[in-house]
């Protein structure tokens, strides 16, 4: 059992917790993610990447939203609960290299699994340029996280509440435009990915993406996890999560991550009904 022993409200629907899991939080390198399961007879599993670790302590912190079934009954869970099954880490870590100048795009709640990234790049010696983006001010997180391990934070809101207006693809180009970048790192909603790959093609800026599709078992048996990578098959759960932005089929992508919305709708549906009653 992983017990919590730390829950924080972000935002609205967005959660960070915390939770003992010691071999993990010993293995895991940036980029990786993990499985959870709340009950093993009826539970779903769902892939969460990681937001940060505390190898001493044997402590592992997610940040969530909550938008599904799962997610909201795991942002029901409190301090010295326990999450019954908890599998990782998993996926092909974030290949770090000292590149010089690299750009790290996190949008929403992609900054979570951004922050590992950030910090590894810079303690590999790289000059770190973080751009973050939310719909607004208050949807905005881990400024502090991402600004410690920064050289220059820029921050986008679509309605101009916070830093400048406008989406992130924009100051992401006009950093191209002035020859600035030797890296691109882009994890957000799959349209934000796909407009920054689209964004640095033109420049030959090798970007980098981390997908986050459906997933079942995450060991590559599935299949669910599937994309399309520069005309291949691949799995994003054993081949991923991070692929050549500039290869991903990203509409075939977001076409499947539409399969089960029904069911989705259905099960959250069923879940507010139980909490009324």
């Amino acid at each position: 059992m992983n017990k919590i022993v730390e829950k924080i409200q972000l935002s609205q629907d967005v959660y960070r917790m915390t939770f003992e899991a010691p071999l993990i939080a010993e293995a895991r390198r940036a980029g990786q993610f993990l499985i959870l399961q709340l009950d093993s007879n009826f539970g779903e599993r769902i892939p969460l990447t990681i937001a940060d670790a505390d190898q001493e302590k044997g402590l592992i912190t997610i940040i969530f939203q909550a938008v599904g079934k799962t997610t909201l009954k795991l942002s029901e869970l409190s301090v010295g609960d326990k999450i019954e099954n908890v599998l990782g880490p998993l996926g092909t870590p974030t290949v770090i290299e000292k590149k010089g100048t690299v750009v790290c795009v996190g949008g929403g709640i992609g900054v979570a699994p951004m922050h590992p990234i950030v910090q590894a790049y810079k303690q590999a010696g790289n000059k770190v340029i973080t751009i973050m983006g939310a719909r607004n001010k208050e949807l905005l997180i881990m400024e502090e996280e991402m600004n410690r391990w920064s050289d220059e934070l820029i921050i986008c809101t679509d309605d101009g509440s916070y830093g400048r207006k406008g989406l992130v693809t924009e100051p992401l180009k006009e950093l191209c435009e002035k020859g600035l970048v030797d890296e691109v790192v882009a994890i957000g909603p799959p349209i934000m990915m796909k407009f920054c790959a689209l964004t640095t093609k033109p420049f030959g800026v090798h970007t980098m993406v981390s997908l986050n599709t459906i997933m079942v078992d995450g060991t590559g048996m599935c299949g669910g996890c599937r994309v399309n990578v520069g005309g291949e098959t691949k799995f994003v759960c054993v081949d991923g999560p991070e692929f050549d932005g500039h290869k991903v089929d990203f509409d075939n992508m977001m076409l499947r991550l539409q399969s089960y919305k029904k069911q989705e709708q259905q099960a959250n549906h069923r879940c507010n009904l139980d909490k009324i009653k």
